[in-house]
């Protein structure tokens, strides 16, 4: 299910053909039953009401969701291109050495990092993850060496300082992980498939049948649409642009 939430559009299609069927299979399957008397068409409308309520519901629940998490992707941006530019500043206080060296790993870590953010999923996407660990690994082991060699509360600052860039990339990577449930998905998609059936079947014997069962698949496919592409990090259009971070190299110069 998350791979097709990850292509928004596709969903919207298949949600769109889905629910229309759904609508037309209503509408045919009990099209050679009688017109429903006035008391049974207001229980009818009753249920439907009820239904595409409890719809209503979980598709603004999951907007809730998906929109919170969207925030929080983008709060982590900021805390992650702040912790850095903080931690380059913070090495200078080390040995020129130990500072020159972990300032290049810094560097070489914020690219890695912005590629994260513009890298879509397959093979490059991965490599990136196990180049960030490996850098990660290194800048640690540096700040480790000199905490070791000069043990004062300057030092502990900037070994604090990389603290914080590691927890930083640790807890982006969670909000990127944090999804829609995939039943979530499921248990709305099928609740809206339901909705469709009995419009249909409340309308087959309508005039204007062919347009009463096309509105709600549009509504249905477009929202889903929108709640996919923002619950999707690297999929569709609304994405996480990694403005914080293009902007902190201009600020980023190595030691004197």
């Amino acid at each position: 299910m998350q791979r097709l939430v990850d292509h928004p559009v596709v969903l919207a299609i298949l949600t769109f053909v889905g629910m229309w069927c759904a609508a037309h299979l209503g509408a045919r399957a009990f099209s050679s039953m009688r017109k429903l008397e006035p008391d049974e068409r207001n229980d009818l409308g009753f249920v439907v009401g009820a239904t595409l309520t409890l719809l209503g519901l979980l598709i603004g629940f999951s907007f809730s969701m998906a929109v919170g998490r969207y925030d929080q992707r983008k709060s982590y941006e900021e805390e992650e291109a702040n912790a850095i530019g903080t931690e380059y500043v913070r090495v200078e206080l080390l040995p020129a050495a130990d500072a020159e060296r972990l300032q290049q790993l810094l560097r070489t870590y914020l690219q890695l990092r912005i590629r994260f953010y513009q890298t879509p999923e397959g093979a490059e996407l991965q490599q990136i993850v196990g180049e960030t660990a490996h850098v990660q690994d290194r800048m640690w082991s540096g700040v480790k060496t000199a905490a070791a060699t000069l043990p004062n509360p300057l030092v502990a600052l900037a070994v604090a300082g990389m603290n914080d860039v590691l927890n930083r990339q640790g807890y982006t990577q969670a909000a990127w992980w944090n999804r829609i449930p995939a039943a979530a998905w499921c248990l709305m998609i099928l609740i809206a498939a339901f909705c469709n059936v009995m419009i249909g079947f409340a309308a087959r014997h309508e005039k204007f049948l062919g347009f009463l069962i096309l509105i709600l698949p549009i509504v249905l496919s477009v929202s889903f649409l929108l709640l996919a592409d923002l619950d999707s990090p690297r999929g569709g259009i609304i994405r996480v642009r990694p403005q914080n971070l293009l902007s902190l190299p201009t600020s980023m110069h190595p030691v004197g």
